[in-house]
């Protein structure tokens, strides 16, 4: 399995709160869990690891079973310059409406970071995270597809292939997905 290689403009504060989340969601699964809880990561949380850019107090998240994870359950950290800001897990997150890759999960890099046995976490891969931005398309969403194309991560046309792969499976708009691509694509040049 390919690992994710921690951006250096990633912020230390941030990698250490996230550190302590995924011990914290570890311990709440108890003692009954043998094998590690798989954690599938997303948004903003993923576009920090990868560029370094757009810190997020939520983590867009799925994981391999069901967990019950508390919702007064965060972290409170200062980051590099200093600001108290809080991470928590986000409850709410779905990626059920987002266009996602059939084996966007499968294809997922790892994220080793010590300290945090029994949890795997896994993170989707820059195509993958751009592709599950378009059915959205927010002016964030846009702004994280032109970020990752400027790290050199992703370009118009591996967005364009896996999109289009992903739309088969995909069950929505497929005119306002297609019109998010074509304008994500033209971002790239």
């Amino acid at each position: 399995m390919r690992e994710l290689k921690i951006s250096r403009y990633a912020d230390p504060a941030y990698v250490d709160a996230f550190r302590s989340l995924a011990r914290r969601l570890r311990r709440e699964a108890k003692a009954s869990v043998r094998t590690p809880i798989r954690m599938y990561l997303a948004g903003g949380a993923a576009m920090h690891f990868y560029t370094g850019a757009r810190m997020t107090d939520d983590i867009d998240a799925v994981f391999d079973r069901k967990l019950l994870v508390p919702a007064d359950m965060a972290v409170v950290f200062r980051d590099a310059e200093g600001k108290a800001r809080s991470l928590h897990v986000d409850a709410n997150y779905n990626e059920s409406f987002a266009l996602m890759h059939e084996n966007a999960h499968g294809d997922a890099l790892r994220l080793m970071l010590d300290g945090i046995d029994g949890v795997e976490v896994r993170v989707l891969q820059p195509v993958d995270l751009a592709v599950s931005k378009l059915a959205r398309f927010s002016e964030i969403d846009r702004g994280d597809i032109r970020q990752l194309g400027q790290a050199g991560l992703i370009n118009g046309k591996k967005l364009r292939a896996r999109a289009e792969d992903a739309m088969r499976g995909y069950v929505g708009d497929h005119d306002r997905v297609r019109t998010s691509l074509r304008l994500a694509c033209r971002d790239l040049g």
